[in-house]
């Protein structure tokens, strides 16, 4: 099955951004984001599960405990259990869409 930005539940949708949900396999979940012009998700850390970004279309920064870097469509960012994680969108004209595979069920 080829994963497309329709499949999945909207979990998440406001002025920032739209997260889908799609569980796959036994455990697993895809997540997808359409993180709108100059917004910011929350950040937040999961105790005992790690997650791997998948940066799709657009650019922006990424934050991983206190080091912030940039990322752009092609990126991958793997992400420790327990790492605070944020993204910024840095541009003002276009969205950053990105896909994120985590273990288990959405903690936050």
């Amino acid at each position: 099955m080829k994963f497309e930005p329709k499949h999945g539940d909207i979990v998440k949708e406001d002025e920032r951004y739209v997260v889908r949900d799609f569980p796959f396999g036994h455990n697993l979940t895809i997540s997808s984001t359409r993180l709108y012009p100059s917004q910011e998700t929350s950040g937040h850390s999961h105790e005992g599960q790690e997650e791997v970004y998948f940066f799709v279309s657009g650019s922006g920064a990424m934050m991983l405990d206190d080091e912030v870097f940039q990322v752009k469509d092609g990126d991958v960012v793997p992400i420790e259990d327990g790492v605070f994680h944020r993204v910024f969108n840095t541009s003002d004209v276009e969205d950053l869409y990105f896909v994120c595979v985590f273990n288990g069920k959405r903690s936050s």
